[in-house]
């Protein structure tokens, strides 16, 4: 086997791993071939070596869940992976001036990882768990995820690939390209039951000092309580909050 093919076969052991979220926690071989695109016998070989590792584990006949090899790296995740006191503070304001759940996401390839959250003070909320990963073809983090530079230059086929993973009509990686690009104009966005019906969110970039997004810190809540006399306030606080976090000096996780 050569070098490329040994790089293609980790980019495609990678791709099958991100398919493990919590909307889809286990897969069978039939559905990860039919995800995929890939031949049976690439997924078996894969998930076979993906199982000998620890990465992935058989729940049932031909089902398949994320392994515990994961543990190990979770518990270094968690401990080096610390959000600093002064970006809690900025997202805990943020959560007292607008009573709405503050989260801040990450990506992590074709997803987005909850990395933190401050609760909302009023008694129906939208909550999230921490360190959950959702798909990246909606909702407003995921488009202010999208807008980081080098994301879709390194990746033209990005859109496509996650319209395919949306229960959506015909054309909608045309919208979803369109979207992300008015959103890296405007600097937020917003959403209204993209992922989960009766469900809104706001959202704005934090940036590094290259440019690069970091990160999106956003509010989520009921679709009632962002209504349009209300919205302008509320892209205003997750704004600020989102300039209060860059001028702390945090760089976020990634290295690229």
């Amino acid at each position: 086997m050569s070098e490329g093919d040994g790089v293609r076969s980790v980019h495609r052991a990678l791709d099958l791993l991100e398919r493990f979220d919590d909307e889809h926690p286990t897969w069978t071989l039939a559905e990860l071939t039919a995800a995929s695109g890939l031949p049976k016998t690439t997924v078996l070989r894969l998930v076979t070596t993906l199982e000998q590792r620890g990465l992935v584990a058989a729940t049932g006949p031909g089902k398949y869940a994320i392994g515990p090899g994961f543990l190990r790296w979770s518990r270094l995740s968690s401990a080096t992976m610390e959000i600093p006191p002064a970006v809690r503070a900025s997202m805990g304001k943020l959560s007292a001036d607008t009573g709405e759940t503050a989260n801040l996401y990450i990506r992590v390839g074709r997803t987005r990882v909850c990395l933190a959250q401050a609760p909302g003070s009023l008694s129906v909320r939208h909550m999230v768990v921490v360190g959950s990963s959702m798909p990246l073809w909606g909702g407003a983090a995921s488009k202010v995820l999208l807008t980081d530079p080098p994301v879709l230059g390194a990746d033209p086929s990005l859109i496509e690939e996650l319209a395919l993973e949306a229960p959506r009509q015909a054309g909608f990686a045309k919208r979803l390209r369109a979207a992300v690009t008015d959103v890296g104009a405007r600097g937020f966005a917003v959403s209204h039951g993209e992922r989960e019906l009766g469900a809104s969110g706001v959202a704005a970039p934090v940036r590094r000092a290259d440019g690069r997004v970091v990160a999106a810190i956003a509010i989520g809540g009921p679709t009632t309580r962002f209504s349009d006399d209300r919205l302008p306030s509320y892209v205003h606080a997750v704004r600020r909050c989102a300039e209060t976090i860059m001028r702390t000096g945090w760089s976020g996780f990634s290295g690229s």
